[in-house]
């Protein structure tokens, strides 16, 4: 081969700190503009995202030249950083330090099975959590206020069928 040729997919997943529901209203939107442009500026593609008010996820097809921890530690303080210096929330906004990352193989992509894997993944984890307890918090109206982005299309009303 003359050119180097990779096919990199990855979904990754985060929280916010102590699972508090920062991402609503314009700090979601904020913070999902930002992942968008740090994705951009770091020569990935975000091909999904999506989440509840206490975690994001992504589906990012990603070059070579970065490991999936600096793309990870790029984004999250990026946006991080924006939420609590640009948008002046000093109270406390910050991510977990840990994440979670699967990687997708091209043949597995088939993008509209991935994707569709993905918003199936997220809006379960939203039912669960309107019925679980998973942290100190009790019902914290995850339900309301999610936001799905996949391929461009952004819909409030939730997760495309």
């Amino acid at each position: 081969m003359r050119e180097t040729f990779t096919q990199l997919y990855v979904h990754l997943v985060w929280a916010t700190w102590d699972r508090t529901p920062w991402l609503k209203g314009e700090i979601r939107d904020a913070v999902y503009d930002c992942i968008q442009q740090e994705c951009t500026q770091q020569g990935a593609s975000l091909l999904a995202l999506g989440g509840i008010e206490d975690h994001v996820h992504l589906l990012v097809r990603y070059p070579p030249k970065i490991s999936i921890s600096d793309l990870i530690k790029q984004i999250k303080g990026v946006s991080s950083h924006m939420v609590t210096h640009k948008m002046g929330y000093k109270e406390g906004f910050k991510w977990q330090g840990a994440y979670a990352a699967f990687t997708c193989s091209h043949e597995e992509l088939s993008l509209s099975k991935t994707i569709s894997s993905i918003r199936k993944n997220i809006t379960e984890m939203a039912r669960q959590t309107r019925t679980t307890n998973w942290t100190r918090k009790q019902n914290r109206g995850v339900g309301e206020g999610r936001r799905w982005a996949f391929l461009g299309a952004v819909s409030t009303a939730g997760p495309p069928r």
